[in-house]
């Protein structure tokens, strides 16, 4: 799976535009917990110049979205310079209104960079912003950014249009039905990682139930996916072979879909995939679980004690279309094979 790159910024608006700041940060599920409360801003502001401010891996992605004009990348690290040159850079966008999604420290001190003067209207957590981040303990990430887009104004829309989020996949699609596995996440994160011997012997099931498995991720996930595929022959291999369009159209086709806590799991689920998530201890449910209209979720404390079969069982599939009993050459159903 390989993330579109581009440049760090769009066109610039014109003077007598509406100026809007979008920030955040964080890894690719991050930003499709964020996808209704994106397209929420854009409808509360349809005729505006917006900005995303977000990691610089996820700029190229950033700017196939249809919400914004323009993608800046935020500067990691500790150099002085580099946030000089962000503050340069934020005073002179005139932002009028800034959403700040993010909520840490980190971002609500570009609140103050933009001092001393006027400085927009902040939604978030910083001291002294104009619509402060409400109470939103306890509730979920889509919820927190429901809430707090409410209190700045900006009415829920509902789930996302991502009609936008296509790409051709060709021969990548094996024949007949499949389901996908997403057998990575973050690689300084193992404990979130259920074993590759385990999703083999999952695919393995699969297979004998007419299901390809088809083994999804980035260049970091070669091992599992190697070892997914040599305990489990059925499987197809698309590790980095698919870009994030492409994985959300193998996504619409997939029967189903499992997964670690990890970016592409968050993204199937968004898009209506039946979508199952293997979590550990270190990932919250309550805050954290894949937000769309047929995901789920599984938790053990420790991914080595969670057995093949209560994730067989807790995969939950596409139903089968319902054509209706046969009908015999009289146009009755056809009782003998099997109509009742």
């Amino acid at each position: 799976m390989t993330v579109p790159t581009g440049p760090a910024s769009g066109t610039e608006p014109a003077s007598s535009t509406e100026r809007i700041l979008v920030i955040r940060l964080g890894a690719l599920g991050d930003l499709v917990q964020c996808f209704d409360a994106f397209q929420a801003i854009r409808r509360r502001h349809p005729s505006a110049h917006i900005t995303l401010l977000t990691g610089s891996a996820f700029v190229g992605f950033g700017r196939t979205m249809p919400w914004f004009d323009a993608v800046w990348a935020d500067p990691r690290g500790r150099n002085p310079l580099a946030y000089l040159r962000l503050r340069s850079r934020l005073r002179a966008g005139g932002f009028d209104t800034i959403y700040d999604l993010q909520n840490k420290p980190r971002t609500a001190r570009y609140f103050w960079l933009m001092g001393p003067g006027r400085r927009p209207l902040w939604s978030g957590a910083a001291k002294g912003a104009a619509f402060p981040l409400p109470q939103v303990a306890g509730l979920h990430n889509h919820d927190r950014y429901r809430v707090q887009l409410e209190a700045a104004g900006v009415p829920d829309t509902g789930p996302a249009d991502l009609g936008w989020l296509a790409g051709e996949v060709g021969a990548l699609a094996p024949e007949g039905p499949f389901v996908l596995l997403v057998p990575g996440c973050s690689p300084h994160l193992p404990h979130k990682r259920w074993p590759a011997d385990r999703y083999a012997a999952l695919g393995r099931r699969l297979a004998d139930r007419g299901l390809t498995p088809v083994v999804v991720g980035t260049e970091a996930d070669r091992d599992a996916a190697q070892a997914i595929v040599r305990d489990c022959p059925w499987a197809v291999d698309l590790v980095g072979r698919t870009s994030l369009a492409q994985l959300a159209s193998l996504a619409r086709r997939a029967e189903g879909a499992v997964g670690n806590d990890t970016g592409p799991i968050f993204l199937t689920a968004a898009l209506g995939c039946p979508t199952l998530m293997i979590m550990s201890h270190h990932t919250d449910p309550a805050r954290s679980a894949p937000w769309g209209p047929d995901a789920t979720w599984i938790k053990v404390l420790d991914l080595a004690d969670l057995g093949v079969d209560a994730v067989e069982t807790a995969l939950r599939l596409r139903p089968k279309p319902d054509i209706g009993p046969d009908i015999g050459p009289d146009g009755e159903p056809d009782r003998e094979n099997g109509a009742v």
